[in-house]
């Protein structure tokens, strides 16, 4: 039996047309699109926020989690700040930083995919002081188990 559903609630944001709700490109994908609800032109090295016209909201035990889509960066716009947070307790549009790296500018166009929104489990955690054992093998930090 399929699990069952969880249910992200959405609000279309007035003024801002009516920008398509999030959903997976593929049903293999692993995240839903988000698309531009404005036209912004982004300029070299300066970021932009670009609004979905949506105000989301995650179900009870989840957060929402925004990350860049690939198929940007080969043309030279990437989402700062990637991943983003988009908490139960945050009740504004989702906006998403992009900006631009090559010379002269990118537009993006209402109703481009611009970022990819994943559905994350929160679980209940308690940090607590303790003796944590090193470990010979991870002492490195970035890139220590090698290429």
């Amino acid at each position: 039996m399929a699990p069952r559903a969880r249910k992200v609630v959405v609000e279309r944001l007035p003024g801002r047309g009516r920008p398509t709700l999030p959903a997976r490109a593929t049903v293999l994908s692993a995240c839903f699109d988000l698309v531009a609800a404005e036209t912004i032109r982004l300029d070299r090295k300066a970021v932009r926020l670009v609004g979905t016209g949506f105000r989301m909201r995650a179900p009870a035990g989840a957060f929402l989690e925004i990350r860049p889509r690939s198929g940007l960066s080969t043309k030279g716009v990437l989402m700062v700040n990637a991943p983003g947070t988009i908490d139960r307790d945050y009740s504004g549009e989702v906006r998403i930083p992009l900006t631009y790296l090559f010379d002269g500018s990118y537009t993006i166009r209402a109703g481009d995919r611009i970022a990819q929104a994943r559905v994350v489990e929160d679980l209940p955690t308690a940090f607590r002081l303790g003796k944590v054992r090193r470990r010979s093998s991870r002492a490195g930090g970035f890139g220590s188990t090698g290429r």
